[in-house]
């Protein structure tokens, strides 16, 4: 873990709500962003700001998440992800998160994830991937 990682480090990340991040469930015209996905989009957000901050043996595993999804998103709107470092507890980093679409913030959240080093996490021969 780098020096440079500490409270205020922050990262935004843009995505467009394609189909695959909408619920089914209520049919075609019922499409919205899945909570579930805003979670995995949060992970993924908060993934990415570590790791300009942590060595390439290093990687990081989320072990608390809580989301607030206040508004609905519908496919094809983009959406801004805000994670920001709030603590550094060792290895332990907390973020806060805000989420908004085109129109309006569409969500709130807290997540924690661990530093890990790779080789002992997933073994010599892991390769890093984008999860």
């Amino acid at each position: 873990m780098k020096d440079s990682l500490m409270p205020g480090v922050s990262k935004v990340r843009r995505i467009i709500v394609d189909s695959d991040r909408t619920v089914a469930f209520m049919g075609e015209r019922g499409r919205v962003y899945a909570t579930p996905e805003l979670c995995r989009d949060i992970e993924h957000t908060c993934r990415e700001a570590l790791l300009d901050h942590v060595s390439p043996e290093e990687d990081s595993v989320g072990i608390e998440i809580m989301v607030r999804h206040s508004a609905p998103t519908l496919p094809g709107m983009e959406v801004s992800i805000t994670a920001t470092v709030t603590n550094v507890e060792g290895r332990k980093v907390s973020f806060d998160v805000v989420a908004a679409d085109e129109l309006e913030p569409i969500g709130t959240g807290k997540h924690v994830r661990f530093i890990v080093d790779r080789e002992k996490t997933y073994g010599a021969s892991c390769q890093q991937s984008d999860q």
